[in-house]
């Protein structure tokens, strides 16, 4: 899984309403022309607009060969359950689509898990030392960070410098949440325990509430096993 993954840099901040136009547009709900025209609003040159679409289109509109079925299965959910949060759907695909996305979001999740806040500097220093200490490692963490903010997960205070969680947002359909889970294992490239599945650093706006267990056993697409110390992990059945 993550071995074939490209490391596709998400370098554009993208606003959690475009977001939802671009999801709208892949689930046949709008027009192609309604993105088009909220970009050329937001943005002024050719050369960004380009990008942001180029980011879009991987996010929902051209998914990646690999994620085409798993990406449908949440536009599907959007279709029966329009009131289906944008952030759930959005989320799932940008950690499983842009590595560099979910290094962010995962980071963001441990610094924050004790007090519910850090420092960008903290972030920005993990970030340094996976992918080296460049201009453009700083400047990619800089933008997903706002658009984790714009995404409603964080709240940036005192200019930017301190990161605030937002209070978790519950998941109750179970297929969603199954889903949910399939993308941070997707992300990790490995299976995962399902007793510290409610407190992955990656999904950390979300809370998947009780019977975990039982809604992963009820998932065509994943699995439950045993790892060498008898614990229950879930992983993505034939993989």
């Amino acid at each position: 899984m993550k071995a074939t993954a490209p490391q596709i840099g998400f370098d554009r901040f993208i606003e959690l309403d475009w977001a939802a136009t671009a999801l709208r547009v892949r689930a046949g709900l709008s027009e192609l022309q309604e993105l088009i025209d909220l970009i050329d609003a937001t943005h002024s040159g050719l050369a960004a607009k380009k990008k942001t679409r180029t980011v879009l289109n991987r996010l929902w509109l051209e998914p990646r060969p690999d994620l085409i079925e798993f990406a449908e299965r949440g536009i599907q959910f959007y279709r029966d359950t329009p009131d289906t949060p944008i952030l759930t759907l959005s989320w799932a695909m940008a950690i499983t689509t842009y590595p560099f996305f979910g290094r962010v979001a995962e980071i963001v999740g441990r610094l924050t898990a004790l007090q519910g806040d850090c420092t960008s500097v903290e972030v920005h220093r993990r970030m340094a030392e996976a992918y080296g200490e460049r201009e453009g490692t700083r400047r990619m963490t800089n933008m997903v960070l706002q658009t984790q903010e714009s995404w409603g997960a964080i709240e940036r205070t005192e200019k930017g410098k301190r990161l605030v969680r937002r209070p978790k947002l519950p998941i109750r359909e179970r297929k969603v949440v199954a889903w949910l889970v399939e993308a941070c294992v997707r992300y990790a490239g490995r299976p995962l325990a399902v007793a510290s599945m409610g407190s992955n650093p990656v999904a950390y706006p979300f809370d998947f509430g009780s019977s975990l267990s039982y809604v992963l056993s009820n998932s065509g697409e994943l699995e439950l096993r045993s790892d060498s110390m008898n614990d229950h992990v879930v992983g993505i059945k034939g993989v």
